[in-house]
């Protein structure tokens, strides 16, 4: 596992992916130990489709594939039925380094967890 010097940067690649939620863990972004690049996430979004308000926990696993003991970036906060949170913004974006993985969770289906990053190598 490397920290990539970003500033010989050859490749920034925007992505936005969405995932619907579980009650588990699931994976948003997942950045594989030794891929050689560094993910800025820049956006999270978690809309709210269900027929009632749901909590939602967004967290960052210190390995990839959801390894290791996770650290809450936003823990249980309710999201009211039809509405959308706002998890992360460009004011609050940061940088996921190799194995390392960004996961969400709900108390019920029906989050949807939008993700807009750049992968930069």
């Amino acid at each position: 596992m490397a920290n990539p010097n970003i500033v010989g940067v050859t490749t920034i690649n925007g992505n936005t992916t969405s995932v619907a939620s579980a009650v588990a863990s699931k994976s948003l972004i997942n950045n594989k130990a030794s891929s050689g690049k560094i993910v800025k996430v820049n956006t999270l979004l978690a809309t709210n489709n269900a027929t009632a308000a749901v909590d939602v926990t967004v967290v960052l696993y210190p390995q990839d594939d959801l390894g290791g003991f996770p650290t809450f970036l936003a823990r249980t906060i309710t999201v009211p039925q039809n509405s959308t949170l706002i998890v992360i913004d460009k004011s609050s974006s940061f940088y996921l380094l190799e194995d390392k993985t960004l996961a969400g969770n709900s108390s019920a289906v029906g989050i949807t967890f939008t993700t807009s990053f750049d992968e930069i190598s």
